[in-house]
């Protein structure tokens, strides 16, 4: 190996496919189509935990692995090998992110690489994949036809699991169409910085007839609303996250105010009940019962917020503020925000019986109770379920891993007739529009002092490219797309490919300076994104493929 590409193999990988950007659709088609073509497939347990096996064994039995594996930039024998040793394995684990969700065929690519696991047995056993316990489910729409999903508005984009496809926001509100959208809430987001197409989305929300913030910080979006509802940060209130990645044993965090919040700010539960009362959703009369059973005790509130919610649909739509207002006031320490959590505990009582008595809160009602008084007191966390690894089946429809999805498996076929679009001399680079690095987390980060390294947000390009063009670290360069363009440090990397360039997401938040006048740091990614490019199935902006351009900056 070469001293040159040695240093191109990631620190803790043993097999490093590092594809050309945009291509992850053809790497993963490759491989999968090595584990049809050279019979790599766990048949034994297809047999018994799958259905679909036949129409995706057709398409990737015409996998061309040699000319896709050339069109994703890697060698034909190194993902030969890879898919062997996935095979071979006794567990299989895959970890997706937004490098591949926020690229060119990014559905696809999700699709193929549940493929990739599925089709070698690696699901609902140890070491493999699995589908866990949860207080809160994260999505809604399951095995339902394209056909039957909900439409936007304007643009008729689908809208999954009750989410309109941010790249599309803009276009439902610069429009004359009637149903168009005029008004909006925003919570702890900030899209007119995060979102694509960041000038357009400044428009958009310019247009609106109503912007309501609710957020810690005065953000670029916040500056646009015409009401801003400031909240108290993550260190001040009960605040939770319902991602678990603890399996089986599934962990839950209800996190306490370790500092008392300023004046003048309001945690969340208290803005939204206080927006439902001054619209006439709810009020005294909803709450007097379900107080008065409260102060009965626990047993007493569960048969009248059961009753209160099945008699009436306006009651079960608006269960979070009635909890926070009548059970809420009785709890411990001033968890009042917490009493949303009371029927999630007794939710996955009943979902999830097996794991919860596992877990050591026994059965039935009581182990609800047992459950949410245990996220009370449990100030670093507690285990809520404690799965069986075959539980994972008991969660998909029908028991079975479904492996046919017929309008993906069609656009899979279809991808020799649409090959990697050749470079285009105007743009012979591609930006990687936010990449992850240490301190840019996310734009709670305004404060850039708060940042030890990186402070400005640096362009990385290759070694190759940067000789190419004529600089080194510490140069500037312009980068420009065809939406916008910017001045920017370069930081020069042996750890990219050639084309390939990269700004850091977090950058571009304009904070009050000593003067009390904005200052900006950085580049904000989504100056140089648009909107137009975008997931033809969900609408998931291709951030991470960006055709760019970049000149040094004389001087």
């Amino acid at each position: 190996m070469r001293p040159h590409a040695r240093r191109l193999q990631p620190r803790l990988a043993d097999i490093h496919l590092q594809v050309r950007p945009g291509t992850d659709a053809y790497a993963l088609a490759a491989l999968t189509g090595v584990l049809v073509q050279e019979g790599l497939l766990a048949d034994a347990w297809l047999a018994e935990h799958a259905e679909g096996l036949a129409a995706v064994r057709a398409v990737l039995e015409q996998v061309p692995v040699g000319r896709y594996c050339e069109h994703a930039g890697v060698p034909e024998e190194q993902v030969r090998n890879a898919a062997r040793r996935i095979a071979r394995a006794s567990c299989v684990a895959v970890a997706e992110d937004l490098g591949v969700q926020m690229n060119r065929h990014s559905t696809l690519v999700s699709y193929l690489e549940k493929l990739l696991w599925s089709l070698t047995g690696n699901f609902g056993r140890p070491g493999a994949q699995y589908l866990p316990s949860t207080l809160a489910g994260l999505g809604r729409d399951r095995g339902r036809p394209m056909a039957e999903v909900r439409r936007s508005p304007v643009v008729g984009a689908p809208i999954i699991s009750g989410l309109v496809p941010c790249n599309v926001i803009a276009d439902e509100i610069l429009t004359d169409h009637p149903a168009r959208y005029r008004a909006m809430i925003v919570e702890s987001s900030n899209p007119v910085h995060s979102l694509a197409g960041s000038a357009r989305m400044r428009a958009a929300f310019e247009a609106l007839d109503l912007v309501v913030v609710i957020d810690v910080a005065m953000t670029e979006t916040a500056r646009l609303a015409h009401y801003v509802l400031p909240a108290p940060t993550q260190y001040e209130k009960y605040e939770a996250s319902f991602f678990n990645f603890e399996f089986p044993r599934n962990v839950f965090h209800l996190r306490r105010p370790v500092v008392t919040a300023p004046e003048g700010v309001l945690p969340e539960p208290e803005i939204h009940a206080r927006l439902v009362e001054a619209a006439g959703a709810l009020g005294e009369a909803d709450y007097a019962p379900l107080r008065q059973a409260a102060a009965e005790g626990r047993a007493a509130f569960a048969a009248a917020f059961t009753a209160a919610v099945a008699s009436d649909p306006r009651m079960s739509k608006l269960a979070p503020v009635l909890l926070y207002r009548t059970l809420g006031p009785t709890l411990p320490d001033g968890a009042a925000a917490a009493a949303v959590l009371w029927g999630m505990a007794h939710g996955l009582a009943a979902s999830s019986p097996g794991g919860v008595r596992r877990a050591g809160y026994g059965e039935g009602p009581e182990a609800g109770e047992r459950l949410f008084a245990a996220i009370l007191s449990g100030e670093h966390g507690v285990v809520v379920t404690d799965d069986e690894q075959e539980a994972s089946f008991a969660r998909l429809k029908g028991g079975k891993v479904r492996l046919e999805i017929p309008e993906l498996l069609a656009e899979l076929a279809a991808l020799p007739d649409a090959e990697p679009p050749a470079p285009d001399p105007r743009w012979p680079y591609v930006l990687a529009a936010g990449q992850r690095r240490p301190f840019t987390a996310n734009t709670i980060m305004r404060d850039p002092a708060w940042r030890l390294r990186d402070t400005a947000g640096a362009l990385r390009m290759s070694e190759a490219d940067a000789e190419r063009l004529g600089v080194r670290t510490g140069d500037r360069v312009r980068v420009s797309t065809r939406t916008g363009s910017a001045e920017v440090t370069v930081e020069t990397t042996d750890r990219m490919r050639s084309g390939h360039l990269a700004l850091p997401n977090g950058y571009g938040l304009s904070v009050p300076g000593p003067d009390g006048t904005l200052v900006t740091t950085g580049v904000a990614p989504n100056e140089l994104t648009s909107a137009e490019d975008r997931d033809p199935w969900t609408g998931t902006p291709w951030h991470k493929y960006v055709p760019a351009r970049g000149d040094p900056v004389p001087g």
